[in-house]
């Protein structure tokens, strides 16, 4: 078997990991780089002008150093003179090779220690820009999923990392946000569903632990049980609804809701004839949506279904819709008792009920009108109600209307 330098086996070699680099080292090294040749830069050009100036311009060209050579002197002879001119220029030459040794060396110096005083600036200067994020991190790192109270709240200058932060807090409250309705949404559930079981456990145990049970107490706990189960099957199914429509991905497509509310209302026509009640609609040609029509006919069956329940014989439930140049509405009316003004705002919340021990005896979840309003708001509208007191009530969806262009 073939192996690598050293004696270490290629596969292994694919499993070394070097490291990773911290971005403060990146931005320590980048900025050394970038100080570092830009000095490196300014100290060249300066030696290469000085040697310039010095190899072309000597001080024996100049009209100064001629004169001076030039002039006589008592008791000095041409020969002399010309000597001494000569003597002088190689000087000259011996005193500028050694200066330009010393620039070069004081040149080096200045860039050796340029380099090293780059990286400890790049280094700090690095830490001061990353270290917002390091703040981030760490509250990061202490979040929990049972916990997302804690917040950033970076302050400063409002820059990046400021917008950043901000982003992440608004994250966080809007999960925070989420979590908390799915904590009380489950609790509510359970609270729900723990009524129904604990009638059905008490009323089997009492006939399953008394040897004096008679077959008729056993048919009697058995209706219990069966009504019981009928309440949780219908909470079940409602929850099951709940879930779907708080689904994202559900595909929407361009409607006709005309067609949706004459079908849903003839399926309700035979329903609301046999409590006595007159079902009438009154629906434009053409009602254009974007929307899901399972969902939008849950939710008109829904308001359908609770103003035919509340409605006493011979009074009439009217169903009308229409459109004005931005929404499309769908709303029905009905002659019940109506909703008291206290009870307004908690119409269309989970497991409301305005009249609570009748609901839960004929099975109802309380979830009916919370997943109107739910499929109201999941198609870009809202869900409505006004009622008065021994008139009635009046529940609207609002839904954006599409325009084919």
């Amino acid at each position: 078997m073939s192996t690598g330098p050293a004696g270490v086996r290629p596969s292994r070699l694919r499993h070394i990991r070097l490291p990773a680099a911290g971005i403060r080292f990146r931005l320590a090294v980048l900025h050394s780089i970038l100080l570092f040749g830009v000095a490196a830069l300014a100290v060249g050009a300066i030696y290469q002008n000085v040697s310039r100036v010095l190899e072309d311009e000597p001080m024996s060209r100049h009209s100064a150093f001629t004169e001076l050579v030039d002039t006589p002197i008592l008791g000095s002879s041409s020969t002399t003179l010309d000597n001494a001119g000569g003597g002088l220029q190689v000087f000259e030459e011996a005193v500028n090779r050694r200066a330009l040794r010393q620039l070069r060396i004081y040149s080096v110096v200045a860039l050796a220690v340029l380099f090293f005083a780059s990286l400890a600036i790049g280094w700090y200067v690095a830490g001061l820009v990353v270290h917002p994020i390091g703040r981030i991190t760490a509250v990061a790192r202490r979040i929990q999923g049972t916990d997302l109270s804690r917040r950033i709240s970076l302050g400063g200058p409002p820059d990046e990392f400021r917008e950043l932060a901000d982003t992440f807090d608004d994250m966080l409250d809007r999960l925070d946000a989420a979590f908390e309705m799915q904590r009380h949404f489950i609790q509510e559930a359970s609270h729900e569903l723990r009524n129904p079981l604990a009638v059905l456990r008490t009323n089997l145990d009492v006939v399953m632990h008394d040897p004096r049970s008679e077959p008729e107490d056993f048919r009697a706990a058995g209706e219990v049980a069966l009504r019981a189960t009928s309440r949780m099957s219908s909470l079940v199914d409602d929850l099951l609804l709940y879930a779907h429509h708080e689904r994202p991905d559900v595909h929407r497509n361009p409607i006709d809701l005309a067609s949706v509310v004459a079908e849903t209302v003839a399926d309700f026509a035979a329903a609301a004839e046999s409590t006595g009640v007159e079902l009438r609609a009154e629906v434009a040609e053409r009602l254009p949506v974007i929307g899901d029509p399972v969902a939008l006919r849950r939710g008109l069956a829904n308001l359908l279904s609770n103003s035919i329940r509340v409605s006493d014989p011979e009074s009439s439930v009217l169903v009308t819709a229409g459109h004005d140049d931005e929404k499309v509405w769908i709303s029905v009316r009905d002659e019940g008792p109506g909703i008291d003004p206290d009870d307004i705002d908690h119409v269309f919340q989970r497991f409301w009920r305005g009249d609570l021990p009748s609901a839960r005896e004929h099975g109802r979840s309380g979830l009916g009108l919370a997943i109107v309003r739910q499929i109201a708001e999941g198609h870009g509208g809202q869900a409505t109600v006004r009622s008065t007191v021994g008139v009635g009530s009046t529940f609207t969806i609002w839904l954006p209307r599409y325009v084919d262009r």
